[in-house]
C-alpha cells in the first residue's frame, strides 16, 4: 500500500511539475532567455543534429560489437551547443529528479549518468522544436503554394519565384497592371543565386522560429501528456537500468527524416525535369 501511495504521489507531483514548467506560462518564462545568443546557437544545432545521430548510432553499433568503452565514449559526446533555454530545462528537470531521488523514489544512479540523461531529455525537447518548425513550413507551403514543402529546400524555390515575379511586375515598363497580365502568361527568369539567397534568408528565419517553437510545442505536449510520459520514461530508465545511456530518441530521427524527405523530393523533381 505504501508503494502504491508513493507511486500515486510521484505521478501527481510529475503532473504538477510538467504543467508548471511546460505549460503556457512556464514555457513563456523559459523562453525569456532565448533572446540573444540562442538565436545564433539554434541554426548551429540544426547543422550539428546529423552529427549527433551519427555518433549515437556509432555508439550503439560499438556496444553491439562488444566495444563497450568506445560505445560509451561515443554515446556520451556532447555534440549540440547548450542553449540558455535547454540549460534552464535541464536544471529544472535535474532538480525534480534529484528531489525524487533524495526521497527514495528515483532509484540509485551516479551524478554523471543522471546529468547525461537529463541533458538528453533537454536535447529531445529541442528536436521537437525542429519538428514543430517543419510542420509550420509544411503548412505554409500548402496554404501559399498548394504544394508539399517538407523543408526549406522545397520552400526556397517557390518563395524565390514569388519574389522574382513581384519584382518583375513592379519594374514592368508599362505599369504594374499590364505587368501582372504579361507575367501571368510568361514566366519570370529565375537565377540560381536568387534561390540560394532566398534559402539562406529562410534558414535564418527558420532558426528564429525554432528558437521559440517551444512556446507552441510545450503546451501541446502538456495537453497530450507527451511531456509527462517522456519524464516517466526517464525516471523508469534511471530506476531499472541506471547505467543505460546513449540511446537515440525517436524525436531526433523524426526531425532528420523531414530533411531526408525534403532532399529526396527535390531530387525527384529535378530528375523529372
Amino acid at each position: 500500500m505504501n508503494n502504491r501511495n508513493a507511486d500515486v504521489n510521484s505521478r501527481a507531483e510529475m503532473s504538477v511539475f510538467v504543467r508548471t514548467t511546460f505549460g503556457l506560462r512556464g514555457t513563456l518564462r523559459l523562453h525569456r532567455s532565448a533572446f540573444g545568443a540562442d538565436l545564433l546557437r539554434a541554426p548551429v544545432n540544426v547543422m550539428l543534429a546529423p552529427v549527433l545521430i551519427i555518433t549515437r548510432l556509432a555508439g550503439l553499433l560499438a556496444k553491439l560489437l562488444r566495444f563497450h568503452r568506445m560505445g560509451n565514449w561515443l554515446s556520451h559526446r556532447k555534440v549540440l551547443l547548450e542553449t540558455n533555454v535547454s540549460r534552464q530545462v535541464a536544471a529544472l528537470v535535474l532538480a525534480f529528479v534529484v528531489d525524487l531521488k533524495v526521497r527514495g523514489d528515483g532509484g540509485t544512479v551516479s551524478d554523471s549518468v543522471l546529468e547525461h540523461e537529463v541533458g538528453d531529455y533537454a536535447g529531445v525537447r529541442s528536436a521537437v522544436a525542429e519538428i514543430t518548425t517543419t510542420v509550420l513550413v509544411m503548412i505554409a507551403g500548402f496554404i501559399v503554394f498548394q504544394t508539399a514543402t517538407p523543408g526549406l529546400i522545397s520552400l526556397a524555390g517557390p518563395v524565390a519565384e514569388m519574389g522574382a515575379h513581384a519584382l518583375a511586375v513592379e519594374q514592368f515598363p508599362f505599369g504594374q497592371g499590364l505587368g501582372k497580365m504579361y507575367y501571368g502568361v510568361f514566366s519570370t527568369g529565375l537565377e540560381a543565386w536568387q534561390v540560394v539567397v532566398t534559402g539562406i534568408g529562410l534558414a535564418m528565419l527558420a532558426s528564429v522560429v525554432t528558437t521559440f517553437a517551444g512556446v507552441i510545442a510545450d503546451p501541446l505536449q502538456v495537453m497530450t501528456g507527451t511531456h509527462r510520459r517522456r519524464l516517466s520514461r526517464l525516471l523508469a530508465r534511471l530506476e531499472v537500468d541506471p547505467d543505460h545511456s546513449g540511446g537515440l530518441a525517436r524525436e531526433h530521427i523524426t526531425a532528420r527524416l523531414a530533411d531526408i524527405t525534403d532532399i529526396v523530393l527535390n531530387l525527384w523533381r529535378v530528375l523529372r525535369g
